[in-house]
């Protein structure tokens, strides 16, 4: 059977698919008998199979061409499984040991055929509300993160090679669209989408709409996210697209990734590790008030920045007389300047990371798509206690991220406000 046009799959027919790829088939030792096959999207946007059988397992993702949650009435390109196959590979390539193997893609049908991650991995979300520590966490994440970004960049590509990639990427305009859309739009106007812990979060919520410096810094942001092509950035690089076990880190779901400024990523993971600690103490009982777990989160929002700066400027180090063609050898080749030129870089790109990562909190609270973390919590006026001095970091890491030099300094205010 020869798949010549779209059709979303449904159990039955993903058997019929799967005898018919044969990069699959071999996957499950052609045993169609024991086949177990299991839906486990998480129902926003696709739909997600779990294929085992005794020989061997893989993961079926097809992208729908709209937003599954919502249905037809908002439509959304399926040509996102194409971009999200491509970065899963090119990620893949410099950080194989945190992105899960693409064995399969096919662009009409939007089916991605990956790894399948087993248990005990789990979404770094659900650990992360359940109290679970992971040890190697901020090594493996700073890890992913130095290489992906270095390696896409034009500290390592000419400018020829980037320019190429760029345009590549440029057809994954939607989801760009999207997250113009929800992180740097909807929350600063009154939107349809729009959601918080009303009536407790109400004055927060118009505080957000009203104050003209946060809007004249998130414009920027959103500037630096349309117009800065610096590396191929995942871009929803949350914790809930990490899965985690204590020895293992896998980065998945890039379906919105292209060529953008490398703090969102960075931003992105730190800010939603920052929603996860004022989240705690509505999560705390009497078995265990979370205090230990808290000091656990904000080593790891320490460890991620401190390991991420010293792995990214060791691969810059690495390879500063390479292709790259940002910084030319016959420029930079002296040490003192190399070091001028890398302390720069290395701080505006923290200063983008808190920008991008507090804006990604303010959307988590006031915006549309809220986060587990917040919303697991039952009681509503417990919730808005732990949701809004998160609001408030948030809305002053964006205001005053210049004048912060150090992580340290951002864990201080985290600790002044929890």
């Amino acid at each position: 059977m020869v798949f010549t046009e779209f059709r979303p799959l449904d159990e039955k027919y993903l058997v019929e698919y799967i005898k018919a790829t044969p990069a699959l088939s071999d996957k499950i030792g052609n045993n169609f008998d024991d086949l177990k096959i299991k839906e486990v999207g998480d129902g926003n946007l696709n739909f997600v199979y779990i294929v085992v059988s005794p020989a061997g397992s893989f993961v079926i993702k097809q992208a729908i061409p709209y937003i599954r949650c919502i249905g037809e009435s908002w439509p959304m390109t399926k040509e996102r499984a194409y971009f999200e196959a491509l970065t899963l590979r090119e990620h893949g390539r410099w950080s194989p040991e945190n992105v899960p193997e693409v064995y399969h893609f096919d662009r009409i049908m939007s089916v991605i055929g990956m790894r399948y991650l087993e248990p005990p991995h789990i979404i770094l979300r659900k650990g992360l509300v359940a109290g679970i520590e992971y040890p190697l966490l901020a090594e493996h994440i700073s890890d992913y993160m130095a290489k992906t970004l270095y390696h896409t960049s034009l500290l390592f590509h000419t400018t020829t090679e980037h320019k190429h990639n760029v345009a590549e990427f440029c057809g994954n305009v939607e989801l760009c669209r999207l997250t113009e859309q929800v992180v740097f739009s909807d929350p600063y106007k009154v939107s349809e989408y729009n959601r918080w812990t009303s009536p407790y979060l109400d004055r927060d919520a118009e505080a957000v709409r009203e104050d003209n410096i946060l809007k004249l810094e998130v414009a920027e942001l959103k500037s630096k996210f349309c117009e800065r092509a610096q590396a191929l950035v995942h871009g929803d690089l949350h914790t809930g697209s990490v899965m985690v076990t204590h020895e293992s880190t896998q980065v998945i779901d890039p379906e919105f990734a292209f060529y953008g400024p490398m703090g969102f990523d960075i931003g992105a993971f730190i800010g939603n590790l920052i929603l996860a600690f004022f989240a705690q103490d509505g999560h705390a009982d009497q078995g265990n008030d979370r205090k230990t777990y808290k000091e656990w989160i904000l080593r790891t929002i320490k460890e991620t920045w401190s390991l991420f700066y010293k792995k990214f400027t060791a691969l810059w180090d690495e390879h500063k007389d390479g292709s790259g063609e940002a910084y030319l050898p016959g420029i930079y080749n002296n040490p003192e300047l190399h070091q001028l030129v890398q302390r720069k870089f290395m701080q505006d790109l923290f200063h983008d990371t808190l920008g991008f990562g507090a804006a990604k909190m303010i959307r988590r609270i006031v915006g549309v798509a809220h986060v587990e973390d917040f919303e697991s919590i039952p009681d509503a006026s417990k919730r808005a206690q732990c949701e809004r001095p998160a609001l408030d970091l948030a809305k002053m890491l964006i205001k005053e991220r210049r004048k912060l030099q150090s992580i340290d300094e951002v864990v201080s205010a985290i600790q002044q406000l929890q």
